[in-house]
């Protein structure tokens, strides 16, 4: 998508298409539990995504084509970027702070969905037992799939609303602060952990005050999603978006939502040992290993603010070497940099004050 659009559409675009993540994962939840209620097997819910898999593998392969990256952003007269090492890009985005910064605070953003994702509806069906809601649900039995199909919904209506939200604010802001990206980030993961907090402190009392701050915080929490990506396209040069772009993926993913459902899971059966066996066990136990995430999303949070300190200067450096306008192997500080038409491309400082 980047080479497509002009910066200022830019955002607006990602945001229709980060509306894929929460719709999909909701769609699913949504999905999943009808299959397998149809089906009396819930192996069944995980036998629909090859096909929709390799349809999307189809559509990809046939019907987008790939323009030049970084088409739009270079100006006619500017030199064309040469790609460079992959140990180069590496090194080059190692020293980027505002990319390092703010895939630490995405990969928070994933550690929280990810944990949610396995673990919220489980929470929900045991809130609704230790309230006398439901039956318990013992092995064998046809467990209520009523939370996940609500869970679902919340999912998709948050993600779109959230994602829009977030992009919106962020782009009104930037008239009057350039460092709105980050900030709104911040502000969504650092305002959704409290809400986060308090859906699980209120499920043993009310399962409706718990799915209404479940909604708030999944609402603030998927504000980040397409202004990380718009972040990372204007603080990482063209010919090395990709490797960016999957260095994230791979980071989020790895500290992210692959390992927070198992040590969530891992914390609960520690806590649960240490209980008496009862289903307000299994409950407490879920209840305090999820209030991890609401420490995370914090810690994402500060990792947020600390790109603002940094998203500037590296958005401007991004911008002169895109231009042609500064070399990454020369400091910036002590020398000013003329186009390439000028007599000199590198002019020192002391030759040109008096």
């Amino acid at each position: 998508m980047e080479p497509g659009f002009q910066p200022d559409q830019r955002s607006r675009m990602l945001s229709i298409f980060y509306f894929a993540i929460p719709v999909g994962s909701g769609l699913g939840y949504i999905a999943g539990s009808k299959v397998k209620d149809l089906a009396g097997d819930w192996h069944w819910a995980l036998r629909v995504t090859p096909g929709l898999g390799v349809l999307a593998v189809l559509l990809l392969f046939l019907v987008v084509q790939e323009p030049p990256r970084g088409a739009v952003e270079r100006h006619s007269g500017s030199p064309p970027l040469s790609p460079t090492s992959w140990w180069a890009d590496l090194k080059a985005l190692a020293r980027n702070p505002s990319f390092v910064l703010s895939s630490l605070g995405f990969t928070a953003v994933a550690f929280v969905t990810g944990s949610l994702a396995l673990w919220a509806p489980a929470f929900l069906l045991r809130s609704r037992v230790v309230l006398g809601e439901t039956p318990p649900c013992l092995p064998g039995d046809s467990c209520s799939s009523s939370d996940s199909l609500i869970f679902g919904l919340i999912t998709c209506l948050t993600g779109v609303l959230g994602v829009g939200l977030g992009v919106e604010i962020s782009r009104r802001l930037r008239r009057f602060n350039p460092r709105a990206d980050p900030l709104v980030c911040a502000a969504g993961l650092l305002g959704s952990s409290p809400f986060l907090f308090l859906s699980l402190a209120c499920a043993r009392g009310s399962i409706v005050a718990t799915y209404i701050f479940i909604f708030i915080g999944e609402t603030l929490l998927s504000m980040n999603w397409a202004i990380v990506a718009d972040i990372l396209l204007y603080v990482v040069i063209p010919t090395r978006r990709s490797t960016a772009e999957a260095f994230q993926i791979v980071l989020s993913h790895l500290l992210g939502d692959a390992g927070s459902p198992y040590l969530i899971g891992l914390i609960s059966d520690r806590l649960r040992r240490s209980w008496p066996p009862s289903f307000l066990s299994e409950f407490r136990a879920l209840q305090f290993s999820l209030m991890l995430c609401a420490f995370v999303g914090a810690l994402g949070g500060a990792a947020f603010l600390g790109t603002a300190m940094f998203i500037e200067n590296d958005r401007r450096r991004a911008q002169l070497h895109v231009q042609g306008l500064l070399h990454e192997t020369e400091p910036s500080d002590d020398q000013i940099v003329v186009p390439q038409r000028g007599r000199s491309t590198r002019v020192p400082v002391s030759s040109v004050l008096i």
